[in-house]
């Protein structure tokens, strides 16, 4: 079993920045695939940003240019740095690791950006 929990979440206006931190424990065998999925009440869960085990970096369209995701792969801890925030980015953000095929989510940390 794995454990993964975010923090790092809070309120913060148009604009603002924030970091997210991820830390992935427990009975974890290999490399982790780990990344950042966002959830707005209503809506399907979407991705934010990903980290593969080849060390690639990929982002979805509404984070490129500001956000930053960046991995210690040695403390199995990712990070999402946030930056000109938009109120379109208030959502839970979850963090997502996948190890050895199977995915393990942690409770999710809201962001809230108001305008």
């Amino acid at each position: 079993q794995v454990q993964v929990v975010e923090s790092g979440g809070g309120s913060v206006q148009a604009g603002g920045s924030l970091t997210l931190s991820c830390a992935a424990s427990g009975n974890i065998v290999g490399s982790l695939i780990m990344a950042w999925f966002r959830e707005v009440p209503g809506k399907e869960r979407e991705g934010v940003a990903r980290h593969w085990t080849d060390d690639t970096i990929t982002y979805n369209e509404h984070a490129k240019g500001r956000f930053t995701l960046s991995r210690d792969k040695v403390n199995n801890k990712l990070y999402l740095g946030m930056t000109a925030l938009k109120s379109v980015d208030t959502a839970v953000y979850y963090c997502r690791t996948n190890c050895l095929g199977t995915v393990y989510w942690g409770q999710g940390t809201q962001v809230t950006v108001s305008s």
